[in-house]
């Protein structure tokens, strides 16, 4: 059996088999744990296996973290164009200037590569419900994406957030969270009520399948330069300069390593220059750069209209790309949000591309760095459209789709202030129990139910375990099916009635069963409703089970 994949710690060495993902490396506790492949072998089939292999993300399967197939949750992410801007090229006098178009993904995002592989390992892991924090992008990509896994999803977004991107992620069915403060107080919010409710915690650049997910940007862009420039003295092809506006830095952190892995494949023969663009209001990294810093100097109060890359503290993404750039070459450089627009028109109005102002810096950046020398007009650039969202119109979504987390903007009573925050939050979480040896009429079940509401949902696939998870949990409202191994539903029904303080919890039974009149008779004065499989798409269904959850009862 292969060594391959395994995890490795860059901090002390440490390895081990690729199991599952780690949140933290067993020796030294470090909490960035790479992926190591077995690159002389995928270099070697590479070339001729992706031939017969469509053009997406997932083609480069060999090299992401992802241990079974069967959970792939995939709606056609990646395999996203590379453009020539060839009016933009003659406006510059530039040779060699390619666009790589995310917006082309499902939701309009490089998140969605991201959303992808992040919500296929949760699969694999057995979540049914996470937290993310996100300035736009990421809650929209995890939403639809969360979506198609059965995985209900917590957004928590800065308030500052444009209306357009919260409801898009509010018609997903995830349940979106304001939170009036910045983005680095929202992801504090964020981590705390995941810790408090036990629900898991997306860790963004901190996380494996993200970053793995961004180095296949990498690959396909090694693959499309050929089909322009022609064959080099490797199969695929670097550029010279790669481009991205950051906020996390995780794309340009992704990409890199995926230059990484093809280089040890021998499929290109070089690195590219990284240029990360930032807005002048919030630019961390390109101050600490200037500074010498190894770590990032936080910006506590982020000065820019552009709010999707509003992230004062970058962590460790920082450091890493430092490290990178003064290693190998290439530029940290800020834009104003005026030049950002400007930007936008000329992409717009040169090449026909239109896009959101976060992507717009990064050609931005491009214009200075030409006009400044630091890249030359004869080289070639491939520059990060990297998200385009569309406006979700107000009446589809009526006027509460979002609740508000006011956190108090006194220092230093921020810690107490998104404690009380959290505790009036949980307090409008419900909790449901659903007792079904179905997996699929379960996952249905929990589906409908997210969709619609604030629900803590807990799941148990037989009348003993069931019976247990009710003792422990408590909760709110139960979910039956009659027909399961072991315990069943009637002897479930029998005990919650002999135990005073479960007797008073509603049930609800869904069945397929066929009852008789004494069954049916022995099940009235224990429940409080009956309903039968097969219509969960009637509206109708929907109802009932709410009616009964907001205790209106008949």
């Amino acid at each position: 059996m292969s060594e391959f994949p395994k995890l490795r710690c860059p901090a002390c060495g440490y390895t081990e088999p690729f199991q599952r993902p780690l949140l933290q490396c067993p020796r030294c506790g470090g909490d960035w744990l790479d992926v190591v492949y077995d690159y002389e072998t995928v270099g070697r089939q590479w070339p001729e296996a992706l031939r017969e292999r469509p053009f997406d993300m997932w083609r480069y399967r060999e090299l992401l973290p992802l241990r079974d197939d069967a959970h792939r949750i995939t709606m056609g992410e990646g395999g996203t164009p590379l453009l020539r801007a060839v009016n933009l090229e003659m406006m510059l006098g530039c040779a060699h200037i390619f666009v790589k178009d995310e917006r082309q993904g499902p939701t309009g995002s490089f998140k969605d590569r991201q959303a992808s592989l992040a919500l296929s390992v949760m699969k694999e892991m057995g979540v049914t419900e996470a937290v993310v924090a996100s300035t736009g992008n990421v809650a929209i990509s995890y939403s639809a994406y969360s979506a198609r896994a059965g995985i209900k999803l917590w957004a928590f977004l800065t308030s500052l957030v444009p209306p357009e991107k919260m409801r898009e992620v509010a018609l997903y069915g995830s349940e979106v969270v304001k939170v009036t403060a910045t983005y680095d107080q929202t992801k504090q919010v964020a981590a705390e009520f995941a810790r408090r409710q036990g629900i898991h915690l997306d860790r963004g650049i901190r996380s494996i399948a993200a970053r793995e997910s961004m180095k296949t940007v990498a690959f396909e862009i090694a693959e499309q330069l050929p089909v322009f420039l022609g064959p080099g003295p490797t199969p695929w092809r670097a550029p010279d300069w790669y481009i991205q506006a950051v906020s996390g830095g995780l794309g340009p952190v992704g990409v890199w390593k995926g230059y990484e892995e093809l280089v040890k494949m021998g499929l290109v023969d070089r690195m590219p220059r990284l240029a990360c663009i930032q807005a002048e209001g919030c630019a961390p990294m390109v101050h600490s750069f200037q500074k010498g810093l190894e770590e990032a100097e936080p910006v506590l109060h982020p000065r820019t209209r552009i709010i999707t890359v509003a992230t004062g503290s970058p962590g460790p993404a920082y450091t890493f790309l430092a490290r990178v750039i003064r290693e190998y070459g290439g530029v940290f450089t800020a834009v104003s949000d005026e030049e950002a627009f400007r930007a936008m028109h000329v992409m717009a109005k040169l090449d026909g591309i239109s896009m959101e102002p976060a992507a717009a810096m990064a050609f931005a950046g491009l214009f200075k760095l030409l006009s400044e020398g630091v890249i030359r007009r004869d080289e070639v650039v491939v520059v990060n459209c990297s998200g385009h969202t569309f406006p979700v119109e107000k009446h589809l979504l009526g006027e509460t789709w979002a609740r508000t987390v006011e956190v108090p903007t006194e220092a230093p009573a921020v810690e107490d202030g998104l404690l009380s925050s959290l505790e009036q939050l949980d307090r409008s979480v419900r909790r449901i129990a659903i007792l079904e040896d179905d997996p699929g009429a379960s996952r249905l079940l929990r589906r409908i139910l997210q969709a619609r509401g604030d629900y803590q949902i807990f799941e148990a696939h037989d009348g003993r375990s069931g019976l247990e998870l009710i003792r422990r949990e408590r909760p709110d409202v139960i979910l039956l099916d009659l027909m399961m191994p072991e315990v069943d539903g009637f002897q479930v029904l029998e005990v919650l009635k002999e135990d005073e303080e479960l007797a008073q919890i509603p049930v609800i039974v869904i069945t397929a069963k066929e009852l008789t009149p004494g069954e049916r008779a022995r099940l009235n004065s224990q429940i409080q409703r009956l309903l039968q499989k097969g219509d969960f798409s009637d509206e109708d269904l929907l109802h009932e089970i709410l009616d009964v959850l907001e205790g209106k009862t008949k």
